[in-house]
């Protein structure tokens, strides 16, 4: 371990390997620490574990003095940690905070007197302030605001954006106290382009809570013009194609077989649980997370009536990451899509050129190869997402029968929502 580093981050997944990258880059001293032994053993061997860094840029990162380790003594020579760990759910779908305490523990057992903590890891309104710091001050003896400096700063990656970065994408943070919030803006402002300072750290969770909820509550909203538009035969895409010309007030979504990945479908359940604790009830965030819920299902019913009966019927998934273009299954509609129609009888199979695997109901499902030959050998191939390698034209033609889920494709023998 180099002594005195200016920067160490805490969890090396999606939002915080772009965050040591970026930070390398700009020329900071960087080392990372992460508890999975595979994680540290791929970025030492120069790969990353992660879409969105290319390996290109990981050997550029060792090149510039990067290290990753599974020994948190570095911890201790650092200026800046930024916790990045993942806040997820719980089997239940409730807040999962443990990782998140167990590397405030890690940190505040080496935590010294001067160093800035940040949090970037989403979480409810009060964790930073109610969670986080309680775990730092117990463990380490020093006291937030006096001896060492506490922050919140919400990740913000947007995974497959080509358009915006970290670099340019606005860093929101919110300090324990108005000497926090200074370090922790003079920290970003090193390699971020803006930095918009909340009036503490609680308004900054509830933004990005807000910033996520927002895009799951229209979703649900086309999602349900969708059906609409299927029981009165009107035509939903162009309706928010119509929509979408006009330049102000209106922000286009499209439909979809649900929401996935990390944070849409997750971060609206630890906003309705704090509010939930607080006495409060998000009415329409709690009815567009049922309609969402109920989209997978819609998908499979759809697909019934195409077929009359699933019992033995043929069916190809194509596309099962949660978006397009990208290789992260989490939360992935697919999943929920592909449980019902086994449950209902289908014998289901997947295609998709970002996903080497996909398990359902702790079972892997059988991945197909070649495109064309799969789509014309099932009586059903279904589009979940639409990966630029996949040719609308060949589709059309290959499949026996298409059930699009996205707009995208047009022939006489696809079929939309």
């Amino acid at each position: 371990m180099r002594p005195g580093v200016d920067l160490v981050v805490v969890g090396l997944g999606y939002a915080g390997l772009p965050l040591a990258e970026l930070a390398c880059r700009s020329g900071l001293r960087t080392t990372g620490f992460d508890v999975d032994d595979t994680v540290v053993a791929t970025l030492t061997d120069g790969r990353s574990p992660v879409a969105g860094v290319a390996d290109a840029d990981v050997v550029a990162m060792l090149g510039s003095g990067f290290t990753a380790s599974t020994d948190p003594a570095q911890l201790g020579a650092a200026d800046v940690v930024v916790i990045c760990v993942p806040t997820g759910l719980t089997g239940d779908r409730v807040p999962d905070l443990e990782p998140l305490r167990a590397a405030s523990a890690t940190v505040g057992d080496r935590l010294r007197p001067s160093t800035l903590v940040v949090l970037e890891s989403t979480s409810f309104p009060g964790t930073t302030a109610e969670v986080v710091l309680p775990i730092l001050e117990r463990r380490s003896g020093l006291r937030a605001g006096e001896d060492f400096y506490l922050a919140f700063a919400p990740e913000r990656i947007d995974p497959g954006n080509t358009q915006f970065g970290l670099a340019d994408t606005p860093k929101v943070i919110g300090g324990h106290t108005p000497l926090c919030a200074k370090y922790c803006a003079t920290f970003y402002s090193r390699f971020v382009d803006a930095v918009v300072v909340a009036r503490g750290t609680r308004e900054a969770e509830l933004a990005k809570l807000l910033e996520n909820t927002y895009r799951f509550v229209n979703i649900a909203l086309v999602n349900e013009f969708a059906r609409y538009c299927d029981t009165t035969g009107i035509d939903v895409w162009d309706v928010v194609h119509c929509a979408g010309t006009k330049p102000f007030g209106f922000a286009s979504f499209s439909p979809g077989p649900g929401v996935g990945g990390h944070c849409i479908p997750v971060d609206p359940v630890y906003l309705t649980t704090r509010a939930g604790q607080d006495g409060f009830t998000f009415t329409l965030v709690e009815a567009a997370a049922r309609v969402n819920e109920h989209v997978p299902t819609r998908v499979v019913d759809r697909a019934g009536s195409l077929l009359g009966d699933l019992r033995g019927a043929s069916v190809l998934l194509l596309g099962v990451t949660y978006k397009a273009d990208v290789p992260d299954v989490r939360e992935s509609p697919a999943r929920p899509i592909a449980a019902q129609l086994l449950a209902r009888g289908a014998e289901v199979t997947y295609h998709d050129p970002h996903a080497d695997a996909l398990d359902v109901d702790a079972r892997p499902l059988r991945r197909e190869t070649e495109l064309r030959a799969a789509a014309a050998a099932a009586d059903l191939t279904i589009l979940l997402q639409d990966h630029q390698e996949y040719d609308p034209v060949l589709l059309a033609n290959a499949a026996r029968l298409l059930l699009d889920t996205r707009g995208k494709i047009s022939g006489s023998r696809v079929r939309y929502l």
